[in-house]
């Protein structure tokens, strides 16, 4: 994905100001800064999130393999299929956790039947890690797992629809240290396949799972490079500050 002068407006209020990145593909980008910088808004503009904000204005243009994603003939519907999102908190459907994964496939028409659907219900708690805690269970609400269950079921979900872009809004911020492994590791195995932008206030977490990192302050994109680089060579002040703790 591609994003050129993107400027965000929430009414009179500018978010973001002319943010230009590319986005690389089977890599897990970070999006790091203090809050309120724009991070959050900026990963919603990837698949037109921001569009259900009334108040909330979109500038500029985000490519998806060269297609503008805000052009008025795209279906957004479609266009979420393909760019997923896991949010915060976990959010499971109040639905069985068979039905948690086999809603998304059933409405975008992936499968045709009851064996296909059973087949990718259980690769996709493969992928996210959940097959085993959870196929004694599939009837069973996914409201009653754990947090982290919660948490990786809503990423199972997420890959049911075959998108292309996982999108994750610090995917983290409510779990345990022990669920928080569990999902980093998954991000690690997920990007083999996936592209995954990422926003997380901990940068430990951007260090541990991210191969590139763009430093947001105050609406503006500071700094966008290789992990490594921001975190041990950062060229600009500002991202050295908040990286040695100075402001945040």
């Amino acid at each position: 994905m591609k994003a050129r002068q993107v400027n965000v407006f929430y009414g009179d209020k500018q978010a973001l100001f002319d943010v230009d990145i590319d986005i690389m593909e089977h890599a897990v980008t970070s999006l790091i800064g203090p809050s309120g910088c724009g991070k959050s808004t900026f990963l919603r503009c990837l698949n037109r999130m921001n569009d259900v904000v009334d108040i909330c204005r979109v500038q500029g243009s985000i490519e998806m393999e060269g297609e503008d994603i805000y052009d008025p003939k795209v279906d957004v519907v479609h266009l979420r299929a393909r760019v997923g999102m896991v949010f915060q908190k976990p959010n499971p459907f109040p639905k069985s956790i068979y039905e948690n994964i086999a809603y998304g496939p059933k409405i975008h028409g992936i499968v045709r039947n009851k064996a296909e659907c059973d087949e990718l219900v259980e690769t996709s708690l493969r992928k996210a890690g959940l097959w085993e805690e959870a196929k004694d269970r599939l009837d069973q609400p996914g409201t009653g797992l754990s947090g982290g269950q919660q948490q990786r079921l809503c990423i199972a979900r997420a890959i049911a629809v075959q998108p292309e872009v996982i999108l994750m809004d610090e995917p983290c911020s409510a779990l345990d240290p022990i669920a928080t492994a569990k999902i980093e590791d998954l991000i690690h195995e997920l990007r083999e396949n996936y592209t995954i932008v990422i926003v997380t206030h901990s940068m430990q977490q951007a260090a541990r799972v991210s191969q590139k990192t763009a430093f947001f302050h105050l609406g503006d994109l500071i700094e966008y490079g290789e992990t490594e680089t921001i975190f041990t060579n950062p060229k600009d002040e500002k991202t050295q500050g908040y990286i040695t703790g100075r402001f945040g």
